[in-house]
């Protein structure tokens, strides 16, 4: 199987990304996880450092591609999950997309892409051309990390519409959303109800799992030390078993940009009011 994660900037895909992959070796899967962001540090988390990239492997190898070994680009990471960073061209510069697929040629010539039960791309920042979208020429399904945010969920409507164009050719679906840390899921409702999409899960505003991120490790690493953080591990090992269970998925069917813009600016604009229903019920409750 596999997957490409995507979602707006920021938004804590790497931290999700590297949750779910310990998730899924926790029951049991061989996990492989691809960073394909040039700032390669999709698989910190998993590592503790910046492992070199591809890229950086094969210019040292001065593009020999049959110089190359296993060990020279696939690091060990927490919890069993193996790690690969594609790395990409100095900013402003080449393609991104070129990068993914030189890495999935290297990693097939080596026999190693055929040898995980999961394959996750973990994906930078927002699709705005084809080589942002390569990953999803390989995966089985997307999931889209989001908050309840309209820049997020904007970005989504943009990773949704790169979904269903790939759809039309590959056998791709969209597995669903995931609300990362967010206190709030009515903005993330709203948007689901327009653009009908799974939601596998809604995490809470926790802030260790940001600290995670600047610690280096996932969530499950830091629960061994702390027991009390079993709670958010647990988030991510729901995802993992919705995720094995092969759900249907959608070919999701994304807003038009205009209308979504004014869908989602009419949710802060006109927010709904109480009815008199709902302040009878509050006051009930008080008493």
């Amino acid at each position: 199987m596999k997957l490409a994660v995507y979602g707006k900037g920021g938004i804590g895909k790497s931290t999700t990304s590297c949750n779910i992959s310990v998730a899924l070796a926790r029951r049991g899967k061989k996990v492989l996880q691809i960073g394909c962001d040039p700032k390669h540090d999709s698989t910190f988390t998993l590592t503790g450092f910046l492992i070199p990239t591809i890229i950086d492997t094969l210019q040292e190898k001065d593009y020999h591609y049959e110089d190359v070994w296993p060990e020279d680009v696939i690091y060990k990471g927490y919890g069993g999950v193996d790690c690969v960073e594609a790395g990409g061209p100095p900013a402003g510069a080449g393609c991104g997309g070129y990068v993914v697929g030189e890495t999935v040629k290297l990693l097939k010539e080596l026999n190693a892409f055929d040898e995980y039960d999961v394959i996750l791309f973990d994906v930078l920042g927002d699709v705005v051309c084809g080589g942002f979208a390569a990953p999803l020429n390989y995966a089985d399904y997307c999931l889209i990390v989001t908050d309840n945010g309209f820049d997020a969920l904007f970005a989504a409507n943009r990773i949704a519409a790169s979904v269903r164009e790939k759809a039309r050719t590959h056998p791709l679906r969209l597995a669903g959303l995931i609300g990362n840390r967010t206190s709030k899921r009515d903005l993330i409702d709203k948007y689901v109800e327009a653009v009908p999409m799974p939601v596998l899960e809604v995490l809470p505003l926790i802030e260790d799992i940001r600290v995670s991120r600047v610690k280096g490790k996932t969530l499950f690493e830091m629960a061994e030390q702390d027991p009390s953080l079993n709670y958010v591990c647990d988030y991510y090992l729901n995802i993992a078993d919705q995720i094995l269970a092969l759900p249907e998925g959608v070919v999701p069917k994304d807003a038009p940009d205009r209308e979504l813009f004014s869908l989602l600016s009419d949710f802060y604009l006109n927010p709904t009011q109480p009815t008199a229903n709902s302040e009878a019920e509050l006051d009930l409750m008080m008493v």
